[in-house]
Parts: C-alpha cells; structure tokens; sequence
C-alpha cells in the first residue's frame, strides 16, 4: 500500500462517522445534483424575471404592519439574504438517494410554481421606503436584478423555510453534532430576518412565504424520508411496493 492510500485510510478510521456520511453524500449523485441545481435555478429565473418586469394584472401594494417598522433597515443584512443561493444547495447536496432527489426537486419545484402561479394571478409589490439606495451599492445592484415586485408570498422566505427543514432531518439523520443542527436554524432564520431588513419583503411577505415553504417541506418529507432511511439496495423494491399498494 502506498503512502498516500495508508494516509486515507488512516484518515477515514479516525474521521468521525458523521463526517465520512457528510462527504459520501457531498459525492453521491453529484453530476445529478450539479446539473440539476443549475438548470433548476436557471428555469426558475426566467419565470421570476419575466413575471417581475412584466406583471399581466394590476400591481397591489403590500401593507406594512407594526413589524416593518420595528425593524429597520440593516445593511448588514444583505449578506444574509444574499446567502439563500447558497443555503437552498444544501439540502440536495446532502441527499443520498436519486429517488429521493428527485422528489426533492418536484416538491421544491411545486412549492415555486404556487408562489410563481400567485404573482401571476395577483401582482404585488412592496411599499417604496425612504433610502437612498445610491449610498449602499451593494443594495443598488440588488434592486436592479430582484426589484420589489413578486412580494407575497416571498419565495425568498419559501425556499429557505423547505430547505431550512430539509437540511434539519438529514443533519438529525446523519448524526452530526447538535452546533450544527443550531446553526442550520440560525441561518434560516438570518435569512428570514434579512428580507424584513433590507426591505425587499414585509411582514405578511415573510408569513405567506414561511407557510408554504413549511406546509411543503412537511408533506415531502412526510412521503420521501422514509427512502433515505431506507439502505440504496432497498429502495427498488421499497419503492415498487408503495407504487403498488
């Protein structure tokens, strides 16, 4: 055995379990989970942009709520909220069976299309607040790519709520430590916090947007958990016998 093979196998003896499952998920279906996310995102832009700069009904002005002006506007926050792109990788990064994958993709997928089907149906905006958006450029280059349409429900909020419940039961089921299982929620939560913070979303923005992501992230898991629980050699026949009952 050379070098190099004794030294990772020492390393894989002496890397926690949790650790060696974390990077044999990162590994699994990746060309799967590459290709997938990319034209994923790629469809889900050209909808949202389209609809954004093009909206076919009239546009309703979201009301603000005590909340909105409890929270103030905090460029610190940008980073969070630019964070989801990230953050929405996670969950399929870390899935270890193509038929749950795939399941992951079509319940995100549909949890899109109702938000996407409602800025459709109901064109909303959010109200303009009074900032010089020319002093933080970060905020201006924003602002020019995602304006302040597409507001309720925010699919900002939606999208990182699923993954936020996502990325909380495959962490608990690979086994890792609880810091990571706390720092998965206060992501999420930073991010939630970020689109009040920037002021690109209100209050029921985020509540709309928080309820779908959750009411779909539940039922997915509900069905497709039990998949990735089951061990790869399993899943043909596990999943011929559901599709038969």
């Amino acid at each position: 055995m050379s070098d190099a093979h004794r030294s990772n196998a020492q390393l894989k003896r002496s890397a926690p379990g949790w650790l060696a499952e974390l990077g044999q998920r990162l590994i699994t279906l990746m060309a799967y989970k590459a290709i997938g996310t990319t034209v994923f995102m790629t469809v889900f832009f050209m909808i949202y942009l389209q609809l954004l700069h093009h909206p076919v009904h009239p546009v309703t002005v979201m009301p603000l709520t005590p909340i909105d002006h409890w929270i103030g506007f905090e460029p610190w926050s940008l980073p969070f909220y630019l964070s989801l792109w990230v953050y929405v990788s996670l969950a399929p990064a870390l899935i270890g069976a193509k038929f749950v994958l795939f399941g992951y993709v079509a319940a995100i997928g549909v949890v899109c299309l109702i938000g996407l089907g409602l800025f459709w149906l109901w064109p909303t905006a959010v109200p303009s607040p009074a900032i010089d958006w020319a002093l933080f450029p970060g905020f201006g280059a924003l602002k020019s790519v995602d304006g302040t349409g597409n507001a309720c429900p925010s699919l900002h909020v939606a999208t990182a709520v699923f993954s936020g419940f996502w990325l909380h039961r495959l962490l608990r089921l690979i086994g890792v430590p609880a810091w990571l299982v706390v720092l998965n929620a206060l992501w999420c939560a930073l991010i939630v916090y970020a689109t009040l913070a920037t002021k690109q979303h209100v209050f029921w923005d985020v509540a709309a947007g928080g309820l779908l992501g959750a009411v779909g992230a539940l039922i997915a898991l509900h069905y497709l958990m039990r998949y990735e629980q089951t061990p790869r050699a399993a899943l043909p026949s596990a999943r011929k016998a559901v599709e038969g009952v």
